[in-house]
């Protein structure tokens, strides 16, 4: 963990214990994680008529909880790629959620690239531009569908971190050409998802397109250094997140 992350870190996830506890209490939030994590797991096809953040509890539960994950599983794969420099100067993060994922890319660079980020949620897109002021970060936050999200150019980098899985099929479809084009300019691609096949059954058709372009398809698996109250709302939860599983396609990182 670099000395830059482990002080903005801590700091964001208390911020975030400070924004999303006033109202909610402890059971209450366990409540909503459980509920959450049941739309992802068991009930998938809900996810495209939003109800994954259709209550104040389920957005609570999921900037707490899926955020900081996802900044430490963006972190680890990171790491691992070592990524080359120069960094890019701007990170387009698509579906980009709370902004945990983009931001852990800036902070990984150690250079502060500028955030543009796109999701269709109004929640999502304030809880993103919160999250990335937390980081220092510049950055715009714009309400935009990932169809219509711009594309990054030589020097930029594109982030779609458990997203892709969301999106309906027309929308993936036209997405993956647009970012091999993309790719083919020099811009650095990174797509994080879950491991679990029925989440993605069409990832070996996009890992074959991505390695064919000369990229490369990963699966991970660490142990996060989680906060102490992160820890007990996993446990509380019935969850288990003691080790994480992810997998990734990457270009030009």
């Amino acid at each position: 963990m670099s000395p830059s992350r482990k002080d903005l870190f801590p700091a964001w996830y208390a911020g975030l214990e400070t924004r999303h506890l006033k109202d909610l209490k402890f059971a209450e939030l366990r409540r909503a994680l459980t509920a959450l994590s049941s739309v992802y797991v068991e009930r998938r096809s809900a996810i495209i008529r939003g109800a994954a953040l259709d209550s104040a509890g389920k957005r609570a539960a999921f900037a707490m909880f899926y955020g900081p994950l996802h900044f430490l599983a963006v972190s680890h794969v990171l790491g691992e790629l070592k990524p080359r420099k120069p960094y890019p100067k701007r990170i387009f993060d698509i579906g980009c959620g709370t902004g945990a994922a983009g931001a852990a890319w800036a902070v990984a660079t150690g250079c502060k690239p500028s955030i543009r980020g796109y999701d269709l949620h109004p929640w999502a897109v304030k809880e993103a531009g919160w999250t990335l002021k937390q980081f220092g970060l510049d950055h715009s936050v714009a309400r935009r569908d990932v169809s219509r999200a711009p594309m990054p150019g030589k020097k930029d980098g594109l982030l779609a971190a458990w997203v892709v899985n969301e999106l309906r099929e027309e929308t993936r479809n036209g997405l993956l050409p647009r970012l091999m084009e993309s790719a083919e300019t020099g811009a650095e691609i990174l797509i994080v998802e879950p491991v679990a096949k029925g989440a993605a059954p069409w990832w070996d058709a996009w890992a074959g397109r991505f390695e064919e372009a000369g990229g490369r398809a990963d699966q991970w698996e660490f142990r996060p250094d989680m906060p102490e109250s992160l820890r007990l709302l996993d446990r509380a939860a019935k969850l288990d997140h003691r080790r994480i599983k992810l997998r990734t396609l990457s270009i030009n990182i």
